[in-house]
């Protein structure tokens, strides 16, 4: 940078670059010296989804481009640490935030230049361009299995929580896929698709104890990876005998899933949610740690993550026995720590949490609310934990609705009562026109 010259502060996501940046930042070069203010993944995440590109591929790129001095990471949405640090004589951003939900961030800008005599210059918004239209467009097209499996480890690394949903064919993964509200200006989604064993046996009418085979489940896997573009979590179960659970991971790896979360449990599958009310026979430590790294050893890049879901507190094993299997587990290489529970209160969960923040090695923590699920999602990122799983509500959602309308219907012998129930013919015809 030109010492001489007067400093522009440009603030920017930079996920797909357009020639809007590009006129943003000749403009800031009329006035000085360019410093790119790129936003983290992390602040990114903080209000829409997660960026096709990485923070480092991000930097690269703009580093590059005619006319930016300098690249610093942004770490917020507000601008204001950056500018105190940096005290530019100029910020350069399109006028499209002089209304909406970015009105406040401007408002602290101005504030924060008036403490050095800094200017805002507010060049007119490009119209017909915009990132958020390009990333729908991208997604659209769809994604690959290297783009798609390393995005777990991105999502856990940039938000407080990753929420993740059920999916269990094609169309509720459509549903995971799309569904979003708008609060305050920031778009809420789910992160992430958990594939569960429970709801993909119980869509298929099985009963939830292994019985579907891998080759069934493969084909739901494959049914919601033609239809959606978020990172999969596998509900592996116990994962089998060791020599299986490799040829296991390599597949999943191969089709992009990124994680797959295997039991301590052994015999018999005997869903957790029974508790003792059914025999849940834990698998000896050393045999899951022996699973674990071997799985470990058989994959083949860095992004897949292994994770062990113990089930001591299910078992009614105990609190010691818990952290002393999560201890090992992490020793043996797991990427994750799934920790269950059938407790209402959560007392027992936060107990374990609270322990588990003393353990010198640690590795991310996911939890299955369904008992306990009184919690709040920022509730559960304060006492440690990194993933939420909404393990079977749109499978238990459907379930109650469809048996309504066919009673509905044998009830009054005719469809009409339950139309406004349905939705129209024309828009399941619409759904997946492409």
């Amino acid at each position: 940078m030109n010492k001489n010259e007067k400093t522009v502060y440009i603030g920017m996501s930079a996920d797909l670059i357009h020639p809007g940046h590009v006129n943003i930042i000749e403009t800031g070069r009329e006035y000085g010296d360019v410093v790119v203010g790129l936003l983290t993944d992390k602040a990114i995440a903080s209000y829409k989804r997660l960026p096709s590109l990485p923070f480092e591929h991000r930097k690269r790129i703009i580093e590059n481009v005619k006319g930016v001095s300098k690249v610093v990471a942004q770490d917020t949405l507000d601008y204001v640490a950056n500018l105190e640090a940096i005290k530019p004589d100029y910020v350069v951003h399109g006028d499209d935030w002089k209304t909406g939900p970015q009105q406040e961030t401007r408002a602290r800008v101005i504030e924060a230049l008036k403490g050095w005599g800094g200017e805002l210059i507010e060049p007119k918004y490009t119209e017909g361009l915009s990132s958020t239209a390009l990333n729908k467009a991208v997604k659209e097209i769809g994604t690959t299995p290297g783009v798609r499996l390393g995005k777990l480890r991105r999502l856990i690394g940039a938000k407080p929580i990753v929420r993740a949903m059920e999916a269990h064919n094609g169309l509720s993964g459509l549903i995971v896929e799309h569904s979003q509200v708008e609060e305050n200006g920031t778009v809420e989604e789910f992160d992430a698709i958990w594939l569960s064993s429970l709801t993909d046996s119980t869509a298929k009418g099985r009963p939830d104890i292994e019985f579907v085979d891998r080759t069934s489940r493969a084909q739901t896997i494959n049914d919601i990876l033609d239809v959606t573009t978020k990172p999969i979590i596998y509900d592996g179960d116990t994962g089998g005998i060791t020599e299986h659970f490799t040829k296991m991971v390599r597949s999943l790896e191969r089709l992009g899933v990124s994680a797959v979360i295997i039991e301590d449990k052994q015999g018999l599958k005997q869903n957790s949610l029974f508790g003792t009310e059914r025999p849940q026979v834990l698998l000896e430590k050393e045999a899951m740690c022996e699973k674990i790294n071997a799985g470990k050893q058989a994959q083949v890049t860095d992004e897949f993550m292994i994770v062990a879901r113990i089930e001591s507190l299910i078992a009614n094993q105990g609190l010691e026995d818990a952290l002393d299997r999560a201890q090992a587990y992490i020793e043996a290489g797991s990427d994750g720590i799934m920790i269950h529970s059938r407790e209402k209160d959560g007392a027992e969960i936060k107990a374990f949490c609270e322990a588990y923040k003393k353990f010198e090695n640690k590795v991310p923590l996911i939890c299955v609310p369904t008992s306990y699920n009184h919690l709040l999602e920022e509730e559960l990122a304060e006492i440690g934990f990194s993933v939420v799983i909404y393990a079977n509500h749109l499978l238990r959602s459907a379930y109650p609705a469809m048996k309504k309308t066919a009673e509905t219907i044998l009830r009054n012998k005719r469809s009409q009562e339950v139309d406004s129930e349905c939705m129209s013919v024309k828009e399941i015809l619409t759904l997946i026109a492409d």
